[in-house]
């Protein structure tokens, strides 16, 4: 069918249009952006595919396009959020001797710094309050992270040390972050580092 004096021709459901300015290079970018802000904003539950599209300002089918469904659109704004997160591995792949204190520096770093806290905040919150979203979260968690720490690692049972760390730092996440309990929370970040990083030298250095 083509257009003609009855109007233009229907589009295909779940395929974008070619014609508005939605269908730019950098629709996929604002969309993510949009997810995480929504997902911060709304929390898991209240956020829609729908809501998202408003947000980046594109047709709810391009959000399906590039992403498929709202659990795929939560991944892929986790993937984003925790980008930083990625280079663990890099930070562990050198010499195995202050690996703990690395770690704890690297990791309290990025929650201290307010542009990378806000979108880990929002998804720590998420998980927390919805099954879905923490099944989404410990999928990445365990594929994307933990298992290419454990795969640098040597030492006996690197998976099971990789994930008592990970336990560990996140507790730390949790209450110091999102419940802000005293003292934790107002504790000078080089006094957790010193604190903490002897015990992730314990699970991911020593045999």
């Amino acid at each position: 069918m083509t257009a003609g004096a009855d109007g233009p021709a229907p589009r295909r459901r779940g395929r974008p249009s070619r014609t508005t300015r939605t269908d730019g290079p950098d629709a996929r970018t604002r969309i993510l952006e949009a997810a995480r802000t929504e997902f911060a904003e709304r929390g898991y539950d209240k956020t829609s595919v729908r809501g998202i599209a408003r947000a980046a300002d594109v047709d709810a089918a391009l959000v399906h396009h590039y992403f498929g469904t709202k659990d795929e659109v939560f991944a892929a704004a986790i993937e984003l959020s925790f980008e930083p997160a990625l280079v663990v591995p890099a930070v562990l792949g050198r010499s195995s001797e202050d690996v703990g204190e690395r770690l704890a520096r690297y990791f309290i770093g990025v929650w201290e710094d307010p542009a990378s806290r806000a979108p880990l905040l929002a998804i720590l919150r998420s998980a927390l309050t919805h099954e879905a979203a923490a099944k989404v979260l410990r999928g990445f968690v365990l594929r994307r992270l933990l298992e290419r720490i454990a795969a640098d690692l040597d030492v006996p049972d690197p998976t099971f040390r990789a994930e008592l760390a990970a336990s560990h730092m996140i507790g730390i996440a949790i209450l110091r972050y999102v419940i802000r309990a005293e003292p934790l929370a107002s504790a000078d970040p080089e006094k957790i580092i010193e604190m903490v990083a002897p015990t992730l030298q314990r699970y991911l250095g020593d045999r």
